[in-house]
């Protein structure tokens, strides 16, 4: 699939950003990575909201292999086969795994802030007694 066949695909969608990743593209709306073209085919972001309707249509997760193993990409399922001659119901599959996408994104956020928590350093000795100190005097 080219760059030119990709923007007529997602024309109902909505626009699209189109970059150069691995073997082919990644598919992106609002600064958001929702879908893969590669040699394989074209898949879209699922979660396991959206993993059920992939599933109803025979659809398989991405998966590569290594010299050592295949592994499987859950995060990514191949867009059904006739979802290229409905662009209408293929802009309601994309527009399922934007969200997808868009919660995945929100999940990692607080793994962030626990991390930066753990950061913290203690204060040091004599900086508690000080602040208490202060504290009185306005009270007193």
């Amino acid at each position: 699939m080219d760059r030119e066949f990709l923007i007529d695909l997602f024309a109902d969608f909505g626009p699209v950003t189109i970059r150069k990743m691995f073997s082919g593209y990644g598919i992106s709306a609002g600064g958001v990575n929702f879908a893969l073209s590669l040699r394989a085919g074209l898949f879209f972001r699922a979660d396991e909201t959206t993993i059920p309707d992939f599933e109803a249509e025979g659809s398989k997760p991405f998966q590569y292999s290594t010299r050592a193993k295949t592994v499987v990409v859950n995060s990514y399922w191949e867009l059904p086969a006739r979802l290229f001659d409905d662009s209408q119901e293929l802009a309601q599959w994309a527009r399922a795994a934007l969200t997808a996408a868009q919660r995945a994104k929100v999940k990692k956020r607080p793994k962030a802030k626990k991390a930066a928590a753990k950061k913290k350093v203690a204060p040091k000795k004599g900086v508690a007694k000080k602040v208490a100190r202060k504290a009185m005097r306005r009270v007193g």
